[in-house]
């Protein structure tokens, strides 16, 4: 059964790391679901990659964080905060990828 990431979290959202990086949060509801999707390594290089079009050097880093049931994922902008051609200063329209993400645990 595939389970959808957007019904095993609380929070899924995107945001500036400063004008050159972009980060997104993903916050579980449990520690159970978190557990299993760090354990299955759902959330890797790849899979970034691939829903977001770029290269793996284009991958600061994706941290698990224990303490708060979070996968934090940080990459580098295409296009710098505010240049030219650029369409959501703040960042906070880029986690829409994430929302219908779904996999097999």
């Amino acid at each position: 059964m595939m389970t959808k990431l957007s019904e095993i979290t609380e929070v899924i959202r995107s945001k500036n790391a400063g004008p050159y990086e972009l980060t997104f949060d993903i916050m579980f509801k449990d520690y159970t679901w978190f557990e299993k999707v760090c354990k299955a390594k759902v959330i890797n290089e790849q899979l970034i990659c691939d829903i977001y079009r770029i290269k793996r050097e284009d991958i600061i880093n994706i941290v698990e964080f224990y303490p708060a049931k979070a996968i934090k994922v940080t990459i580098k902008r295409p296009i710098p905060s505010g240049s030219l051609g650029e369409t959501d200063v703040y960042g906070a329209q880029q986690h829409g990828p994430l929302l219908g993400l779904a996999f097999d645990l």
